[in-house]
């Protein structure tokens, strides 16, 4: 049993208590039947078809191109990663992406293309990814190597690699991050939607992960795309891409939320079924130590998240330092919580196959992606120098 008493506290209202538990009930009467982890690509094809028919996709996209509201809401986003990671990291996963994927033409789009390619999104009709990631251009942005070169007054030629891009291989449009040339480093990016099947772009290489993703590397060989298709202005791709992922980071950290309830909740299940020395392990004082540990991890990452997206849908321009904050304690406590939990389980913790093991390789990769640990901790450090010093 999910315990859902967050939902009194004052971040939310009874517009987010609805909406999770109608997020609830999807996770349990309909994700199970679609998921299949010896086929990742067809379960993300059939979950986002199902969460648009279900109507909630509309909470990944913006009105009126099919989105529920007129901005992102972020508790909700992350309500609907929190009970969608509950029940199954695929079902996360496949919401997740619709948001990032399209994030920056919500945000920076032009009226146009939101209508070309937001109501598709939505409905669950067409797949969208999130393509910044370099061989040599992670958590260092300003190294981003692609390139796009003007080819004519109405296209460029995008040229390069990008790798580790969720729903690689799967998805119909791919928001892509270039070098431009208008400035060094991050002052010379942009941004273009790149449709799957245009010519010069190819699928290079799809990518195995310890709990299997749609991942690809993607390759760019002189690719052209109509400037029609740039979001934002030329060299805002850098500003475009950081606004994304600031609304989208706390998501991250209410994913890992949903895996250490769930792993809290496995292991509580454990401890007072499992017999030991004549009474319940959950009798023994260390485990009660170790539960009262987890539930305090549990705890301290919802503060965070919730109130990293309370204080984004109260009119914050920018929550760097909170985003930063809530995606570090809560993939790093969710760590902590789900190993805890495949201690208590002994021998059947790690059998391939028990949810405990499933969740221990789901939440590893939180750990990295949308900014490792490391660099959230960097981001973290210099707000609160520069914070000092201005202050």
């Amino acid at each position: 049993m999910v315990d859902t008493r967050f939902l009194d506290w004052p971040f939310f209202e009874a517009a987010h208590r609805a909406l999770r538990d109608e997020i609830a009930a999807f996770a349990k009467e309909t994700v199970p039947s679609l998921v299949d982890h010896h086929d990742v690509d067809g379960s993300c094809r059939r979950l986002v078809d199902a969460l648009g028919r279900a109507g909630i996709l509309r909470h990944a996209v913006v009105a009126p191109h099919g989105g529920k509201a007129d901005k992102l809401a972020v508790r909700s986003l992350c309500l609907i990663r929190e009970t969608l990671g509950y029940a199954d990291g695929l079902a996360d996963f496949a919401f997740a992406m619709q948001g990032l994927g399209s994030g920056p033409i919500c945000l920076f789009g032009t009226e146009e293309q939101k209508a070309r390619y937001l109501p598709r999104v939505a409905a669950g009709e067409a797949i969208a990814a999130f393509a910044l990631t370099e061989p040599v251009a992670g958590s260092d942005v300003a190294a981003l190597a692609t390139t796009a070169e003007p080819d004519g007054p109405d296209h460029v030629r995008i040229t390069g690699e990008k790798t580790w891009i969720s729903n690689g291989g799967i998805a119909d449009q791919y928001v892509v991050f270039c070098r431009t040339g208008e400035g060094p480093g991050t002052k010379g990016m942009s941004a273009f939607v790149v449709e799957a099947g245009a010519p010069g772009f190819t699928i290079a290489e799809r990518l195995d992960t310890i709990a299997p993703h749609p991942l690809a590397r993607l390759s760019f060989d002189a690719c052209r795309v109509p400037v029609a298709n740039r979001i934002g202005k030329p060299g805002e791709g850098f500003k475009i891409a950081m606004a994304t992922l600031d609304v989208f980071r706390s998501t991250v950290g209410a994913a890992a939320l949903g895996f250490a309830r769930r792993a809290l909740d496995e292991a509580l299940q454990r401890v007072t079924t499992r017999q030991l020395f004549g009474g319940p392990l959950a009798d023994l004082q260390m485990v009660q130590g170790q539960i009262a540990d987890m539930v305090t991890d549990v705890e301290a990452a919802a503060l965070m998240v919730y109130r990293a997206a309370w204080t984004k849908d109260n009119g914050a321009a920018r929550i760097t330092r909170e985003a930063s904050l809530a995606k570090l304690v809560a993939t790093e406590n969710a760590q902590r919580v789900i190993d805890t939990a495949v201690q208590l389980h002994g021998g059947d913790g790690v059998r391939t196959g028990s949810k405990v093991e499933e969740l221990y390789r789901d939440i590893r990769a939180l750990r990295i992606y949308e900014g490792a640990s490391e660099v959230q901790k960097v981001i973290i450090a210099r707000q609160t120098l520069a914070d000092f010093a201005a202050g």
